[in-house]
């Protein structure tokens, strides 16, 4: 008896392989690249905004915008007379974080003189909604080294005394470990090479630093700052690792 077997157009890896293939274009078109970076620190933004960040103009950034929307890559909400788009999910924003990781470390180096904004960066934003750049770094270096959390290389647990020490901080576990996402896990810097925290704790400890004032927003960036208060309470807090992503880096 003769089974059936799927003819090659149809066969799982090729579907798989012209899925990747038809993601890798929608990213790699730089403007279509920018405004997805724009959106990685999990705010939605207008498309007139999008427009300005991609260097293109209305017509063009929209006809971009349908495209990112139709594949699932964005979601698209609508306020008055205005839409706000944003990435359709924090799997969207590890990819384009993966991505980064591998452009910054295995790609060809390109010489490109360094811009305020690109060390504004490299020390402090936002990936997705949790810390990255050497403030996150730090972060999940000192939450490890006190024994809050211990970081694997593709997951995280949070530890009897980490348990403790967020509910101090007003971190509530139970409440922020929603049933569809990882609850914490590490995710690879780009910029520092090594890995920040990431996940549902890591979002929640970002929510904590804006809604305390430890960290600020900068414009037309996902950079964030992290305010003098900021400097204090997260030193106080999370100990001389921490302290240390507060000073100037060394080249």
């Amino acid at each position: 008896m003769l089974v059936s077997r799927p003819g090659p157009a149809h066969h799982p890896i090729m579907i798989a392989s012209a899925n990747l293939a038809e993601v890798a274009a929608l990213v790699g078109d730089p403007a279509r690249a920018n405004m997805l970076a724009a959106l990685m620190d999990g705010r939605a933004l207008t498309a007139s905004e999008l427009a300005f960040m991609a260097r293109v103009t209305p017509q063009t950034a929209s006809a971009h915008l349908s495209k990112l929307t139709e594949s699932h890559l964005l979601t698209v909400a609508k306020q008055g007379r205005h839409r706000y788009f944003k990435l359709a999910s924090p799997l969207v924003g590890r990819m384009l974080e993966g991505i980064m990781a591998v452009a910054a470390i295995e790609a060809p180096k390109r010489h490109r003189p360094a811009s305020p904004k690109d060390a504004a960066l490299r020390q402090a934003r936002t990936c997705y909604d949790h810390l990255a750049g050497r403030v996150g770094v730090a972060l999940a270096d000192a939450l490890t080294h006190e024994g809050h959390v211990v970081l694997s290389e593709d997951g995280g647990t949070v530890t009897d005394s980490g348990a403790g020490f967020f509910r101090s901080i007003g971190i509530d576990l139970d409440a922020d470990r929603p049933r569809q996402r990882c609850f914490c896990r590490p995710c690879l810097d780009w910029s520092e090479r090594r890995p920040h925290l990431a996940g549902a704790l890591g979002a929640a400890l970002a929510a904590t630093a804006f809604e305390r004032g430890w960290i600020e927003r900068l414009r037309d960036t996902r950079a964030v700052a992290v305010t003098r208060p900021g400097e204090t309470a997260m030193t106080d807090l999370f100990g001389p690792l921490m302290a240390a992503a507060f000073f100037p880096a060394e080249n």
